[in-house]
C-alpha cells in the first residue's frame, strides 16, 4: 500500500482542488479559479481551516449573497468558454438554499459550478441542529436535497472517505463536454473536521483536456447528402461553438459553402457580425435578415444548440414544408431535438468534417445575394432604432447605440440577462469578438448581471467589462457591486429606470392584459418609490452618476474610462417604446375566457398564430 497522509475531509477537499489543472494556449493552469466562500456554523470549521491553509494556492473570495457569489462562479466558467471553473461553500440552511436559483441557470446553460454546501451532522447526535431542515418521512432529507432537480451530479458525504470517489466523479462532469454542468457535494459538518488517511497518490498532479469526439460516419455522411440537396440552407449557430472554440470553423464553412448564419443568444459573438454572411440573431428576437432566411429555409444545420422556443420561434418560424434539421451537437439528446438528424460530435471537429465532405459544393449564389439585400434593410433599421435622441426618456436601444458608440468593441465584454434588454441586445448589438457578448438567457435570471459581471472580469481581467441592467434586476440583486469594489474590479455598469418591470408589462399589453401589477405606478402602494439609484451605488463604493440624455450618457461613459474603480451610470428610459423590426411570434398562452374585449382579441389572434406551428 502506498504513503497515505492525514488530513480531515475538508481538508482533503481543499488539497485536492488546488492540483487540478487544464492547459489553455499551451500553458498548465489551476482548473479552479478559486473558491467564493460565505461562512456559517455549517463550514467555517471544517471547509474554512481547510481553504485557509491553501489560501495562497486556491484563493477565497468572500461575497454579500451567496446567491450572488454562484452567479459570479456561473459567468465566470461562461467567459471562461467552460476551461476553468469555480468552487461556492456555504452554511446549511438558506446559506445553502440562496444558491439553488444560480444552480438552475448553471443547469439549464451547462455551465461547470462546483458546490459545497455544508450539511447536518451525519452522526445525528445533535439532531435537530440550527437550520435543519426536518421530514418526519424520510430521516434522510436535508435542505441541500434541493440541489438535486439542479445538479447534474449531487452526492451527499457522510464518511471522509467517501470524498475520494465523490471528487473523481465531480471532475468527470465539470469537465465532460457532453454532462458538463453544476456538481453539489453536500459536506456534512461533522464529517468535514473528520481525519482520514488518504493515498498522497489522490493529490498528485491531474492536467484535465478538452475530449473532441468525432462524428459517426453514417450521421456525417446523411448529413453531406442533405445539405448537397439544399437551395436554401440556414446554420444557427449556439453556444457550442463558442465553448468548442470552433469560430474559425464556423466562420471557414460559411465562407466556403455560401451559407448564412444566424445566432442564439447563447451563440451570439461566435461570429463576426460584420462578416456578409453574418445576420444576426435569430427567432423571438431575432433580426429581420435572420428571420427572413429562416422562414423559407430547407435545411437548418443547427450547431451547439438546443433550438429552445425563442430560437425556433416557438417552432413557427420555418414555413417552408419540406424543412430538414440537422442537429450538429456533442450531446446526443440536443443533437435530437426537433426530429432532427443528428450529427453528434464536437462542434469544431464536426464542421471540419462536414467541410471536407462538402468540399467544392456551394449554396446557389441566389442565396448569399438574399443575405445580403435582407442584411443592408436590417442594418439600416438597426441603425435607425439606436440613433441618438434629444427624448426626455430615450428607448432601449437608443441607451444600447450610444453604449456601443462609446465602449464597444472586441476588447468589451457585453453582460446582460433577463428582461426587456436581452431583446434588443439580442438585435443590436454589434457582437464582433468571441465572448465579447454574455447573455443569460437559458434561465433568464433577473439578478444575474451585476454578479455575472463580477464573474466575468474575473475570467478576462484584460477586458472592458460593461454590466447593462434594468432598475428591477438592479433591485433584486445588487449587493456583489460592493464586492467589485472590494476586490478592485472594475465594472462600467449602465443602469436604465423604467420603474418597473416594462418588459413583462409589453407582454402583458401584448396578451391582452391590463397594466397590473409591473410598472411601479400600477402596483399597490402608498407612496410612490423615487429610488435613487446613483446615491446607492455610491454609498456601495462605487464611482456614480444619473445622466438626463443621450448625449450625457456617451459623456458620462467616456468619463467612465478614467475611474479605477465600478463605474455606474443611471438614465431613465421609456418603458413602453422597443424594436418593431424584426422579431417573431412567441407562444405565451392567452386565456381562452374572459369578460374583457381586450384578452378575447388577443386570444383570437393567439390562436391564429398557433396554427403555423409545426407538429413534431
Amino acid at each position: 500500500m502506498g504513503k497515505t497522509i492525514r488530513l480531515t475531509m475538508a481538508q482533503a477537499v481543499a488539497h485536492y482542488l488546488k492540483k487540478q489543472m487544464t492547459v489553455i494556449d499551451g500553458k498548465t493552469v489551476p482548473i479552479f479559479g478559486g473558491v467564493w466562500a460565505i461562512f456559517g456554523h455549517g463550514n467555517v470549521a471544517g471547509m474554512g481551516e481547510a481553504l485557509y491553509q491553501v489560501r495562497e494556492e486556491l484563493p477565497t473570495f468572500r461575497a454579500h449573497n451567496e446567491q450572488g457569489m454562484a452567479h459570479a462562479a456561473v459567468a465566470y466558467a461562461k467567459a471562461s468558454f467552460r476551461q476553468r471553473f469555480m468552487a461556492c461553500t456555504t452554511s446549511i440552511g438558506p446559506g445553502a438554499l440562496n444558491m439553488i436559483t444560480a444552480a438552475g441557470v448553471a443547469h439549464v446553460n451547462r455551465l461547470p459550478v462546483l458546490f459545497l454546501p455544508g450539511d447536518v451532522f451525519a452522526n445525528r447526535a445533535p439532531d435537530p441542529v440550527l437550520q435543519q431542515i426536518e421530514d418526519f418521512a424520510d430521516g434522510t432529507v436535508s435542505a441541500n436535497d434541493a440541489f438535486r432537480p439542479v445538479s447534474r451530479y449531487f452526492d451527499r458525504i457522510t464518511r471522509p472517505e467517501q470524498i475520494m470517489s465523490a471528487l473523481r466523479r465531480a471532475m468527470q462532469v465539470l469537465t465532460d463536454p457532453v454532462d458538463c454542468g453544476p456538481v453539489t457535494l453536500a459536506l456534512c459538518q461533522d464529517v468535514q473536521a473528520e481525519a482520514f488517511d488518504y493515498p498522497e497518490s489522490f493529490f498528485e498532479e491531474r492536467v484535465w483536456t478538452h475530449r473532441r469526439p468525432l462524428p459517426d460516419a453514417d450521421e456525417l455522411a446523411n448529413a453531406v447528402a442533405l445539405i448537397r440537396k439544399a437551395q436554401n440552407p440556414i446554420i444557427i449557430a449556439g453556444g457550442g461553438v463558442l465553448y468548442s472554440q470552433a469560430t474559425k470553423e464556423l466562420k471557414d464553412f460559411a465562407e466556403a459553402h455560401g451559407i448564412p448564419v444566424a445566432v442564439t443568444q447563447a451563440g451570439k459573438s461566435a461570429i463576426d457580425e460584420t462578416l456578409p454572411l453574418a445576420l444576426g440573431s435569430i427567432g423571438v428576437t431575432g433580426t429581420s435578415a435572420s428571420n427572413a432566411i429562416a422562414e423559407n429555409a430547407d435545411v437548418v444545420i443547427a450547431v451547439g444548440t438546443r433550438c429552445q422556443d425563442f430560437t425556433t420561434g416557438s417552432w413557427a418560424l420555418f414555413k417552408n414544408d419540406n424543412l430538414q434539421m440537422i442537429g450538429l451537437n456533442i450531446a446526443g439528446p440536443d443533437a435530437m431535438k426537433h426530429d432532427s438528424h443528428p450529427l453528434v460530435t464536437d462542434a469544431r471537429e464536426g464542421l471540419k468534417a462536414l467541410s471536407a465532405a462538402l468540399a467544392g459544393w456551394r449554396a446557389p449564389a441566389s442565396l448569399a445575394e438574399q443575405a445580403t439585400r435582407e442584411k443592408k434593410v436590417w442594418m439600416e433599421a438597426a441603425a435607425k432604432a439606436m440613433a441618438t435622441t434629444n427624448a426626455a426618456l430615450p428607448s432601449d436601444a437608443q441607451v444600447i447605440g450610444a453604449v456601443s458608440r462609446t465602449i464597444g468593441g472586441a476588447n468589451t465584454i457585453l453582460l446582460c440577462a433577463a428582461g426587456g434588454l436581452p431583446g434588443e441586445l439580442h438585435k443590436l448589438w454589434p457582437a464582433t469578438a468571441p465572448g465579447s457578448y454574455h447573455m443569460e438567457y437559458g434561465f433568464s435570471c433577473m439578478g444575474y448581471e451585476i454578479a455575472g459581471g463580477l464573474g466575468a472580469k474575473m475570467a478576462r481581467p484584460d477586458k472592458d467589462v460593461v454590466v447593462m441592467v434594468g432598475d428591477g434586476s438592479y433591485m433584486m440583486m445588487n449587493s456583489e457591486l460592493a464586492t467589485s469594489v472590494m476586490l478592485g474590479l472594475k465594472l462600467t455598469i449602465v443602469v436604465l429606470d423604467n420603474r418597473g418591470y416594462g418588459c413583462i408589462n409589453r407582454l402583458q399589453m401584448g396578451t391582452g392584459g391590463a397594466n397590473f401589477n409591473n410598472l411601479l405606478k400600477d402596483t399597490r402602494h402608498e407612496v410612490m418609490p423615487e429610488i435613487d439609484f446613483r446615491a446607492h451605488a455610491e454609498s456601495m463604493g462605487a464611482a456614480a452618476v444619473k445622466v438626463s440624455s443621450i448625449a450625457e450618457l456617451e459623456q458620462a461613459i467616456e468619463a467612465s474610462k478614467k475611474n479605477d474603480r465600478t463605474s455606474v451610470i443611471v438614465i431613465d428610459t421609456d418603458p413602453l417604446i422597443t424594436t418593431d423590426e424584426g422579431g417573431h411570434w412567441w407562444d405565451v398562452a392567452v386565456p381562452e375566457v374572459s369578460p374583457r374585449e381586450q384578452v378575447k382579441k388577443a386570444r383570437a389572434a393567439y390562436e391564429k398564430a398557433r396554427a403555423a406551428q409545426r407538429i413534431g
